[in-house]
């Protein structure tokens, strides 16, 4: 379900036509939801850690989905401690509400209102945990402008999290971050006479669009956040530039060059060729 700019071109829509063939999405719509409990114990069989993006192709806070199949998700994630599993959406106040309810029990179970305890799991080994937020979950909001900036964020650093991050992929203007990574908000900023007391966000990764119908996103306002974050001590991870790139080898598809506003030229490269080079590196920074 598209709730704002940044799904206008959205990559797992575009995927869908070639996954029909598969019996799992074979005569479904790309807006049905459906949740998948087959595939809820995949990663307890991953011997290796790993970073696993949750619902990659989807969103679990959407309204058609169940709080007792998210309570699922979260069983399978407090037994699979050595992943670190990373949730993205575009519904914060959602999760903030689900999340509110949370709470460690006097044996250290975590339970919800109205649910069984989340340690204690349908099967396998039960799994107390006392360390409440949990430590291998972090919790994210995309966001592609000051608009979705500022309804998305404020919700996320009021549910807890061990870690708190932003997606700013497809970014489509510049964002300010300032009020909610640093405690020492510029004068430039409009509210400066605001002085936040935290949490802040602990990861920023920021993206352009790819696709065929990819649109450009202006070097400076990655530039931007990352400044914004090398001055807070936030880390940055510049995931890739998209379709469009400066300064990008003249190419076989390179059929396209566009002028921005202040006469910064970008050519349509597609987004292998494109890279993901921020002046001169990669930017790979992560939570510690």
């Amino acid at each position: 379900t598209k709730v704002s700019q940044g799904c206008k071109n959205c990559y797992a829509e575009r995927e869908w036509p070639r996954l029909q063939h598969l019996p799992a999405y074979a005569g479904r719509a790309f807006t049905d939801v459906r949740c998948h409990p087959d595939r809820l114990d995949e990663p307890l069989r991953w011997r290796r850690p790993r970073k696993i993006f949750v619902c990659h192709n989807a969103d679990l806070f959407h309204d058609d989905v169940p709080d007792e199949f998210i309570d699922r998700v979260w069983r399978v994630m407090l037994q699979a401690k050595k992943h670190v599993f990373q949730i993205l959406t575009k519904r914060p106040r959602r999760m903030q509400h689900y999340l509110a309810r949370f709470r460690p029990d006097d044996q250290g179970w975590i339970t919800r209102d109205g649910a069984p305890a989340m340690g204690k799991p349908q099967s396998g080994p039960l799994i107390a945990d006392n360390n409440w937020p949990i430590r291998n979950i972090w919790l994210g909001v995309s966001v592609e402008d000051q608009a979705t900036a500022d309804e998305r964020i404020p919700p996320l650093l009021q549910t807890p999290a061990a870690v708190r991050w932003i997606s700013a992929e497809p970014l489509l203007k510049q964002i300010e971050l300032w009020p909610w990574i640093n405690n020492n908000i510029p004068s430039r900023w409009p509210n400066s006479q605001y002085q936040p007391r935290g949490p802040f966000l602990d990861w920023v990764v920021a993206g352009g669009e790819s696709g065929p119908k990819a649109r450009p996103s202006h070097p400076d306002w990655f530039r931007s956040l990352r400044d914004q974050c090398q001055v807070a001590g936030v880390p940055f991870f510049f995931k890739q530039w998209g379709g469009w790139a400066p300064d990008a080898p003249v190419s076989k598809y390179a059929d396209s060059t566009i002028k921005m506003d202040d006469g910064t030229y970008l050519r349509f490269v597609g987004k292998k060729r494109a890279g993901r080079m921020l002046d001169g590196r990669e930017w790979n920074e992560y939570p510690e």
